[in-house]
């Protein structure tokens, strides 16, 4: 599978430029609104939805944000399933940019390589903040796995709620989306059905 890349170019800008473009015209959305600018409560909002997005929510557009990831040989030669469960998954929804929140659940079996358990959170973070549709998400978590591990058997599996279905349109507050990518032995129908026993019951 290649890397699904989410639809993005550096247009050059600093931060700064970032954020003074984004103020600017979240502005004039604001206007639009009738909403008024003068009030003590709303004048600041411009700038701080500009570096929320640049610095926060939206922080993975970024490739410098890209945590620091480390990894150690498996001296041990651990070959059973690491898997880390309940992950939590903050990200915002391309179409309308509003949240989808979740959780991820991870698991690989080492080859050479051993990823430390904190990193896992890290690199679910890094593609979460970006505007995102949570296939590519569930897609770009694992093939970073395997690229990192050097191995196929990687599977990730997103549940999260979306509010564009919660609160617009269907106005739908029960349901939930669960994603999937299964590669190398978790293909196996032994080894899936174990990791997915392992998945907890949904409360997000």
């Amino acid at each position: 599978m290649s890397f699904p890349n989410t639809p993005w170019k550096d247009n050059g800008w600093t931060a700064a430029q970032k954020k003074a473009t984004i103020s600017r015209n979240f502005a004039r959305i604001m206007e639009a609104l009738g909403l008024d600018l003068t009030d003590d409560s709303l004048m600041g909002t411009p700038d701080r939805v500009a570096k929320m997005y640049v610095d926060e929510i939206f922080g993975g557009l970024d490739p410098k944000n890209f945590p620091k990831i480390t990894m150690v040989e498996n001296k041990m030669g651990y070959n059973e399933m690491v898997t880390e469960l309940k992950i939590t998954l903050n990200s915002s929804c391309e179409h309308h940019f509003i949240p989808i929140i979740g959780h991820a659940h991870v698991s690989y079996i080492p080859g050479k390589k051993v990823i430390g358990l904190s990193k896992l959170n890290r690199i679910v973070e890094y593609y979460a903040r970006r505007p995102q549709i949570q296939e590519r998400l569930t897609s770009q978590i694992a093939e970073k796995l395997k690229e990192l591990l050097e191995v196929n058997d990687v599977a990730v599996v997103v549940d999260a709620m979306h509010t564009c279905v919660r609160t617009r349109g269907i106005k739908d507050s029960a349901s939930y989306t669960r994603t999937a990518s299964i590669d190398g032995a978790y293909i196996e129908t032994d080894t899936r059905a174990e990791f997915f026993n392992s998945l907890p019951g949904i409360a997000l």
